[in-house]
This record gives structure tokens, sequence and C-alpha cells, in this order.
């Protein structure tokens, strides 16, 4: 007896057999394109200065921009299963300087990034779509080994490519661009775009005021010009002292207008003309050579030895490393700072501070002449050479102080004659522009007196001259006489024919 004839399948059940072998194609297509996404949706493309890498990835819509290590911007611009992501691997140092080099690229900067990431993304939207398209083929064929699936599953990954596109296209907002949220150390962004902002406006209201800065410190010389000589009827040797210029260009205007109008024999630069020590910064080095003067220099903690070099190459410029020159007669002797603040990983194993004094005292008494000036960046580097000069120079605080060490070693430690740079805009109070004009015997190469110029920082325009005479007991080797600026009656005016104040 034969077995019965099982009944035939029903319109339904033949309907929930060919939707489960659809869904089934699908799922297979689907999971395919996401691992070739995955795995190959992603490229490399220079986005302006910057080398970049950019990926769709399953992240439900929008872009996020990664900043390595400082954090990323996220933009909820549209819809969908992928989001872009573009991750800022490096910055191209030729097109840096490219950009740096020639400031019509650097206006076009915007356009030119806007064109690379557009063209990126149009490559990397090709590129995906292949991707999706080749993971859903090999898929389904590894899963079936029939040559009409991946036929099917290629259908079906155009179907979701495309309509992944089209949703991002029918939900595109381009307002949120201007509303990014930030991570990590970026979330001050929005506070920091606007300091920068600010300090661009207010620089640039600054340089127009140059003009009456300049002025105000020829009138002041020519006011001074009236009292008597520094040095009596004995000629002395006027050396300007600047330090900390800190890239600020009004700072270059004062030390090429006070060496000018002051006759300067020399200028004694303590470091720190820059801030990073790149490459671009150092552009500002060539004002050096038109001061038409000696220029001797020690490198302070911002500067690099690239920026050294560069101040070297000047024809007027010394660089002194624990190493001497003879300025006017006089023999000066100076070391650099041993750290580089812009590269941590510089100060490894370097010398102290302190032991960098130590070496540059060694250094001066085996000079043959007795040398009149020690050059350091730090006055930290400055405890040693107590005794052993009479005068030691000193930046980097960005605070004027005069100050008599326990053996008589006169230390003065310059302010900033850059004003701190573009950092001394951010504050309340801008920093002042500060340098020093020193009047020495060329004798005994004792200090006799010095000018302390001050012009006031950001808007501002008023400048002082204060004119200070070292007491004789300071001049023979003995102490000096105060620990800020002269003893009692050192002071002979500021320059506007009104008694001078008492030091600050």
């Amino acid at each position: 007896m034969s077995d019965p004839t099982p009944p035939a399948a029903g319109p339904w059940a033949r309907r929930r057999r060919a939707a489960g072998r659809w869904t089934l194609r699908v799922l297979v297509a689907a999971a395919g394109a996401l691992i070739g996404i995955l795995l190959l949706g992603r490229i490399e493309s220079p986005i302006g200065p910057f080398d970049a890498s950019l990926a769709f990835t399953p992240t439900g819509g929008g872009a996020t921009v990664e900043v390595p290590p400082l954090g990323a911007l996220e933009v909820d611009a549209y819809d969908g299963p992928l989001g872009l992501d573009v991750q800022l691997r490096r910055v191209d140092e030729t097109r840096i300087q490219a950009l740096v080099a020639d400031p019509a690229r650097l206006d076009s900067i915007v356009d030119r990034v806007s064109a690379d990431l557009q063209d990126a993304v149009v490559r990397l939207a090709w590129t995906t779509a292949a991707a999706g398209l080749g993971g859903a083929v090999l898929a389904s064929l590894v899963t079936y080994r029939r040559w009409r699936e991946p036929l099917v599953a290629g259908g079906v990954a155009v179907v979701l490519l495309a309509g992944t596109a089209g949703l991002g296209a029918a939900t595109w907002r381009p307002e949120a661009l201007s509303q990014p949220t930030y991570t990590g150390l970026l979330v001050n962004a929005t506070s920091l775009i606007g300091s920068a902002e600010d300090i661009v406006a207010r620089f640039s209201a600054y340089r127009a005021s140059l003009e009456d800065l300049v002025a105000n410190v020829g009138t002041l010389y020519s006011a001074l010009s009236a009292l008597p000589a520094p040095g009596g009827p004995t000629d002395t040797v006027a050396l300007l002292h600047v330090s900390d210029l800190h890239l600020n260009p009004a700072g270059f205007d004062l030390v090429a207008q006070v060496a000018d109008q002051f006759d300067v024999d020399a200028v004694l630069d303590t470091g720190d003309i820059t801030d990073w020590g790149s490459e671009p910064e150092n552009q500002v080095i060539g004002s050096i050579g038109a001061l038409g003067v000696p220029y001797v220099y020690v490198r302070g903690n911002h500067d690099s030895a690239v920026t050294a070099g560069l101040v070297a190459s000047q024809p007027n410029a010394t660089v002194l490393d624990d190493s001497a020159t003879t300025v006017a007669g006089l023999v000066v002797v100076g070391a650099r700072d041993p750290r580089f603040t812009p590269d941590k990983d510089a100060t490894d194993g370097v010398e102290s501070l302190e032991q960098s004094g130590e070496d540059l005292a060694e250094l001066a008494e085996e000079q043959p002449d007795p040398p009149a000036i020690a050059m350091v960046h730090d006055p930290e580097q400055a405890a040693p050479l107590d005794g052993v000069v009479p005068l030691v120079l000193a930046g980097h605080t960005h605070e004027r102080e005069v100050e008599t060490l326990d053996d008589g070693t006169l230390l003065m430690v310059q302010g900033s004659t850059g004003g701190a740079g573009l950092r001394g805009l951010q504050g309340e109070y801008p920093e002042p522009l500060t340098c020093t004009v020193l009047y020495l015997d060329p004798d005994t190469g004792a200090l006799v007196a010095y000018d302390d110029i001050t012009l006031g920082g950001l808007g501002e325009t008023e400048a002082t001259i204060v004119r200070t005479v070292v007491p004789e007991a300071a001049t023979d080797g003995s102490p000096a006489d105060g620990g800020d600026g002269g003893g009692e009656g050192g002071r002979e005016g500021d320059g506007t024919g009104t008694p001078a104040s008492p030091t600050d």
C-alpha cells in the first residue's frame, strides 16, 4: 500500500517561503556589502595642507572630523546608516611652507580646502560603492555557490547603496555645518576661535597706532638728549638690551627705531625671538640684518637650533652658545637656555639651568680679558656668575627687574620687548613693550647708567623713558645700591621734563 501524497502547498505558504528566501538574500547581500565597506571603503587624500583619511562607517549618518590627539567635532548634517569619518593624519610641511611663502595661496586656503574635500568625498563615494557591491557579490557566492545568486546580490546591493545615498541627499542639512559638537580638548574651540578673531582685530588696530608710538619715542629721545650725558665728560658704549620678542612685528619696529635714534653700538638679545621655533616663524629674523649694528644673541627656551642658525646667518649677528665675543671693545660671554619648550622630549638629558650658568662662569674666568657682560635667557642661570662678571643680562620672565646679587654682580632682567607676542594681547591689560639702553665705560666695562624704555601695549600710545645713573660705588666693583633699578638719587628723569617716579 503506497503512502498518501502530501497535499500541495497553498499560495500563502509559497509566498512565505519566497519571502524568507528573499529576506535571506537581502541579509547576505547587506552583510557582504557592509564587510566590504568596512574593509575597503577608505581613501587617503590631501585636504589643503593636511593629509587625511576618509571613510564611510555604520554610525547612523552625520560627519565626524577627528584631529588626533586634540579630539573631534561632529556635525549632524544628514541621516542614514553610513556616517562620514574624516581623520586629519598630519600636516604636510611642504604645503605649509608654500602657503606661508605665497600670501595669495593663504588667502584662498578656504576655497582650496572646500574643493579638496569635495573631490575626496566624491572619490570616497565611488570607492565605497565598489567595495559594497564587491562584498555583496562575494558573500552571496560563498553562501549559495550558484551563479545566479551573485547577480541577485549585486542588484540588492545597488538598491541599498542607492537608497542610502538618496536618504542622505533628502535629509541634507547645510545649516548644521555651523553648529558642530566638539569633544576632547576641542570643547574649547569656540572660545579659542573667538579669542583669535578678537586678537586679530585688536592687533590690526594696534599696528595702525605704531606711527604714534614711534613718534612718542622720538619726542622722548629729543627731551632725553638735554639731560646730562650718562658718563659725564667721558664717552660711553651704548648697548641696547632686548628680550622675548615673540614674533611681535611692533617689537622689531621698536628695536630698529631705538637702535637708530639712540645710536647704539650693538644690540644684545637674551632670547625667545620666536614662540615655537618653527620654520614659518623664522621669516621675521631677516630684519636683524637690516639694523646696521652688531647683534649678539643667545637662544631662549622657545627658540630652536634652526632659529639660532638663521640668526647666525645674518651678516651682523653673533650667536653665543658657551662662547665669547667682543662688542665695541668689551668682552661679552653668553649661554643658551638648555631647554626647548615646544618639544618636551628635547629636554631629556640636557644640563640644568644652574649647570649652564656654572659652565658659563668657567668660560668667563678663562678669558684673557675679563668679560664686562654675561648673557643668559633665564635668570636662574645667573647665580653661578655672581662675582665672576659685573653685569648679567637675562629675560624669560617678561618682568623687568634689576637686582644686585650677593657678591656684587648686577642682574638686569628685561621685560618683553615684544609685549609677550600675540599671547600678550589676550589679557585685559596688554603687556607693554620694553627695552633698555645700557651705557658702559669703554675702558673698564663698568655700567654707568641705563635708560629703561617702555611703550604701552595693545591700543596704547604712551611711552616713557627713565634714566638711572648707577652710583659710583657700583662701578668700581662693589655692590650696587637697590634691588630694582638703582639707589636713591640715581634717577635723572623720565625724558619728559618731570621728576622721575620711584622704581616699581
